[in-house]
């Protein structure tokens, strides 16, 4: 306490937690002498608590009594199925290991969990909910006979099992599966279980790469199995609400409100359409490159599904290098641009303009000020002006960050309809061509300066001392050396246009006009600095 506030203003940077541990290190390094001080002044604060106490006790002995008794008869909260698991093997671990530390056993059995089957597991879920209902009734008495705890159902009615373990009681018993909200989620369902070996990221794509590529016929017949699939679960979880106490079933029915389903009723809402598809991503590089490889790989292993040809070809995509992964992404980069054009065209309009923070905190609570005042909406929007003018800054500053994020939405939308070329100069990023020759110093200034960083003389200066030096070395310089690195340099860009046209032949006309197209802006943007 003694030495925090001057740490503190030597590390300013450094969290409570930090300072701690230096303080804590220093009063280690102490020698006893020093640290006697600090050692009698606690023995004070301590008598002097004790005395305090003691005459607490005596002034409210009614205060005491009943901490007393709320700490000694407080029913013994009902353990988790991992932690009875844990004390009945415990025993058994400690016979064959009786040298184990705590970590050696936490350590052994929080393996040996993991790996229980299903059956075992059950098992301990169910003495856990039994002790559960006992601690519950427990609690109900012990607060009749407190009610100055001014305690509630809710804060002794936690459960017990995690949301895994719920499931896997509830699946025991006969709890059926959610189906898939649709066509789409079904097709992808049933797909994604042959492709554990494409990366994550990946699946998703691929899985609406394939649904496009289904007749429309195909897609009918999902969103057709899908509809029966809703009816049959409708009836199975009737069927399984049935079995429940009340209890029970109101926990179930609070879950299920979440996908809108209802007891006795169909499905509270209705399933998109097939044909009503969102808008189309545009192809990734990695299916760009799956569905050139495809055919060839059709013929040469003809032994192989469609799923195994799939999680193949992902890991030829995997096992590519990074440089021949640029070309599939650089194509991407194009039909992307190429999409997110034709939906802005479809859409016929910028995106949403951004709101202000007033305009997203009138949104909140227009619903609460349209039933105060009787759905009488000038009076409710006079009224929400009025009480938005009277707030102070801090209580308008989570509606100011959210303006703040509706305003990065509405530049990224901006950005997205741009072409990859714009997106990059307006980002600040150097496009990045495979192959393309690097650019030679200009003149011989520049050859100069290339010189003099490369070799490190200059590197204890910043960089602006050294770009000063190298400007100063270079007047020093006589005419003659000057024109000896301008007939390098000279050299240099000759065989570099040499090198470009030779690259530019190599690739192709798309990547060639995209190149182009990133060059001419880029001289044109220098050409405006240069100006202003």
């Amino acid at each position: 306490m003694e030495k925090r506030a001057k740490y503190a203003k030597l590390h300013p940077e450094m969290s409570n937690l930090d300072l701690t541990k230096i303080l804590s290190k220093k009063y280690r390094e102490l020698p006893e002498k020093k640290k006697k001080k600090y050692v009698e002044d606690f023995v004070k604060d301590k008598e002097s608590f004790g005395l305090s106490m003691s005459k607490f006790r005596e002034e409210h002995p009614e205060l005491v009594e009943c901490m007393t008794k709320k700490g000694s008869n407080v029913p013994e909260k009902a353990r988790t199925p991992q932690q009875l698991w844990y004390t009945h093997e415990k025993k058994a671990f400690l016979k064959t290991n009786a040298d184990a530390t705590t970590k050696d056993i936490k350590d052994s059995l929080g393996k040996q969990w993991t790996r229980l089957t299903d059956k075992k597991r059950l098992k301990w879920i169910g003495k856990s909910l039994e002790l559960q209902k006992q601690y519950e009734e427990t609690m109900r008495e012990y607060i009749q006979q407190h009610p100055e705890l001014n305690m509630n159902q809710g804060d002794y009615s936690k459960s017990t099992l995690t949301k895994a373990e719920r499931h896997l009681k509830d699946k025991s018993d006969g709890r059926p599966d959610k189906p898939p909200p649709n066509g789409y989620s079904m097709f992808c369902a049933e797909l994604m279980s042959s492709m554990k070996d494409v990366p994550s990221t990946e699946r998703m794509v691929m899985c609406s790469q394939r649904w496009k590529l289904l007749k429309q016929n195909e897609k009918d017949a999902y969103q057709k199995r899908c509809e029966q699939r809703k009816k049959e679960y409708e009836i199975e979880m009737n069927r399984f609400l049935g079995s429940l106490s009340v209890e029970e079933q109101q926990r179930v029915l609070a879950e299920q409100k979440m996908i809108g389903f209802k007891k006795g009723n169909a499905l509270g809402n209705a399933a998109p359409q097939a044909g009503a598809e969102k808008p189309k991503r545009p192809i990734s590089a990695m299916f760009i490159f799956a569905e050139e490889k495809r055919p060839k790989l059709q013929q040469e292993r003809s032994d192989l599904s469609e799923s195994e040809l799939t999680r193949l070809l992902a890991r030829m995509w995997n096992e590519l290098s990074e440089k021949k992964k640029e070309k599939y992404k650089r194509l991407e980069a194009v039909l992307k641009a190429e999409t997110m054009k034709k939906e802005k065209e479809e859409r016929g309009h910028l995106p949403d303009p951004p709101k202000t923070a007033q305009d997203i905190w009138q949104q909140s609570v227009i619903g609460d000020y349209l039933a105060r005042f009787k759905s009488d909406r000038p009076k409710a929007q006079k009224a929400m002006e009025t009480t938005w003018n009277s707030m102070e800054k801090k209580e308008k500053m989570l509606w100011i960050k959210k303006a703040a994020e509706d305003q990065k939405r509405y530049e990224r939308e901006l950005c997205e309809m741009r072409s990859p070329v714009t997106t990059a100069i307006a980002s600040g990023k150097k496009m990045k061509f495979d192959g393309e020759p690097k650019k030679p110093p200009s003149n011989g200034y520049q050859k100069f300066s290339q010189e003099m960083l490369s070799n490190g003389e200059l590197n204890h200066l910043p960089m602006k001392e050294r770009m000063a030096e190298i400007g100063g070395r270079w007047q020093r310089l006589v005419q003659k050396e000057k024109d000896q690195y301008k007939k390098i340099a000279e050299e240099k860009q000759r065989q570099y246009k040499v090198l470009l046209e030779q690259w530019l032949a190599s690739i192709s006309s798309q990547e060639r006009h995209i190149y182009k197209e990133y060059n001419s802006q880029v001289r044109w943007l220098l050409h405006r600095i240069t100006f202003i």
